[in-house]
């Protein structure tokens, strides 16, 4: 079975659609194919993505649930390759891909886009919050006012603290009078208990009314109309050397650059006091490595490689913008020390945060199985349970507010419960000497669920065809299409995530992927 030229007919096997909508941020899918292509190679492609992703408030969302519409943007990422063969035993490539992202924006009426309604906590939540600083903040005043300890006299309530002591002072004089021989440690005790009778309804009034002003003040920080959206892009190039002791085998190895750059709005009432932040993550690069090693036998089709990447630090100094920052005035015992807080963390806005993209592996394979057929599969690994997002600011503001929420501790802004795991397979075909075609299964298992509000769908399962069209022996166009069943999910905050908790569902989802690539041998 002689099919030492098939595999250059069946190059569709590694699609730029591939990866298209694979689990967390991955995008590319990271295809090191190019680089085992024999002799001089250039490759270029191009992938789009149109995903519907819709879903309904649930959860801890207040009655009722209300649809939530599309909120899965199209997007596309290109991708470049150039592979040289230096000698018979040296080869080196330059390997372009964008290999993370997301693009997503909520918009219509629900709880991930603002209104002028909202506020700062759920208003259940709110009003038992009010509820209970107006209790203790009357207790607080009755007996400072009653029993408490002299005031300093630039004390908001120093002046009604010597009226109402006056007052003590005076009755208890008059019962004295009136009852002559009993001991003052009597008198005094029952006249302060009528006083604070008499008082407490003044001082609750002007408590509420103060607490309700600092509540009606923070929601009126919150931004409003808007929706959640979030744009995150990267850049990859590697530099790839490679050895080939004997034709079967090739060791490789290089040094990857990367680069990152994102924005993420976050609105509406699912975010709570988070309801109004900003993050800008500007363009910054990292550096890491991969290495791997590859086995074929030429003649009958046969390809095995494993490729390891490393992952890349990030540090980044990211623009943050938390609108209802002050909420912490009602949070601390005073106003007055929790904008004190609040004010510190504005300020504190010169510290780097590290962003790791996680490490991988990818294993391919394919060999052939009949005169002009291949079949072909790739698994792919990657580390996205030990990857996080915490914003310098929004992880001390999530310190202040994590107690409130059962975390002492503060969230991340993104994070993932477990790797992802793909599984790519198909068949290839031959036609003739122009034309080849392939038809694939695809399998993403997700990196959790429940899973980020950010992209809340949990792995696939896709069908993909394809067609390659070769006008020469040294060039070929190829393209292909692929059709995704995303699965269900449940989206969750930062603040709900590790736990079972979520906020909205997201069910009976899919996404259509396309692609287009170009080679040339020389």
């Amino acid at each position: 079975m002689k099919l030492k030229y098939l595999s250059t007919a069946m190059i569709l096997a590694t699609l730029p659609a591939t990866g298209a909508f694979a689990a967390a941020l991955d995008r590319s899918g990271q295809s090191m194919s190019a680089f085992f292509q024999p002799g001089n190679y250039f490759e270029a492609g191009i992938s789009v993505l149109d995903p519907t992703v819709k879903g309904k408030e649930a959860g801890e969302s207040l009655q009722p649930h209300r649809d939530i519409g599309d909120m899965a943007d199209d997007y596309y990422f290109p991708s470049a390759a150039l592979k040289l063969q230096v000698t018979d035993q040296f080869s080196f490539g330059l390997l372009y891909d964008q290999p993370f992202g997301a693009k997503a924006a909520y918009s219509g009426q629900n709880v991930f886009v603002g209104s002028s309604s909202d506020t700062v906590l759920p208003k259940p939540r709110l009003d038992a919050m009010a509820a209970d600083k107006i209790s203790g903040a009357v207790n607080d005043t009755v007996a400072l006012l009653t029993t408490g300890a002299t005031l300093p006299t630039n004390h908001d309530l120093y002046a009604q603290q010597q009226k109402v002591q006056g007052t003590i002072n005076a009755l208890v004089q008059q019962q004295m009078a009136a009852n002559p021989g009993a001991p003052e440690a009597v008198i005094r005790p029952a006249v302060i208990a009528g006083v604070k009778a008499q008082i407490t309804p003044d001082v609750t009034k002007t408590v509420t009314d103060k607490v309700e002003a600092g509540i009606t003040g923070v929601n009126k920080l919150l931004p409003g109309q808007g929706g959640t959206n979030v744009e995150v892009d990267s850049q990859n190039i590697a530099f790839v050397f490679g050895f080939q002791p004997i034709k079967n085998i090739n060791l490789f190895a290089g040094g990857v650059y990367q680069t990152i750059k994102g924005d993420v709005s976050l609105r509406g009432t699912a975010y709570s006091v988070f309801n109004g932040y900003d993050a800008h993550i500007k363009e910054t690069g990292g550096a890491g490595w991969l290495v791997g090693a590859a086995y074929q036998i030429p003649e009958i089709a046969l390809k095995a490689s494993i490729t390891y990447r490393s992952e890349i630090d990030h540090d980044v100094n990211i623009k943050e913008n938390i609108s209802a920052l002050d909420a912490l005035s009602l949070l601390y015992p005073t106003p007055e020390a929790g904008l004190a807080r609040a004010k510190a963390i504005r300020d504190d806005n010169n510290k780097d945060t590290t962003i790791t993209t996680p490490q991988s592996v990818n294993l391919d394979f394919q060999t052939g199985i009949m005169a002009n057929t291949v079949a072909f599969a790739n698994v792919r690994w990657v580390n996205w349970k030990d990857f996080a997002i915490q914003p310098y600011q929004f992880g001390l503001f999530s310190k202040e507010v994590g107690p409130a929420v059962s975390r002492p501790n503060g969230f991340n802004l993104v994070e993932y419960s477990d790797d992802q795991w793909s599984v790519n397979a198909g068949v290839g075909r031959k036609l003739n000497e122009q034309w080849a075609g392939n038809v694939s299964v695809g399998w993403d298992s997700g990196a959790g669920n429940p899973i980020t509000t950010l992209g809340p769908t949990e792995g696939y399962w896709n069908l993909g065809l394809g067609v390659q069209y070769s006008p020469t022996p040294a060039t070929f166009i190829a393209g292909g299409v692929k059709y995704f069943w995303l699965g269900d999910a449940k989206a969750q905050t930062g603040a709900q995530a590790g736990e079972d908790r979520y906020i909205a569902s997201f069910e009976d989802n899919n996404a259509i992927a396309y692609g287009l690539k170009i080679g040339y041998r020389f």
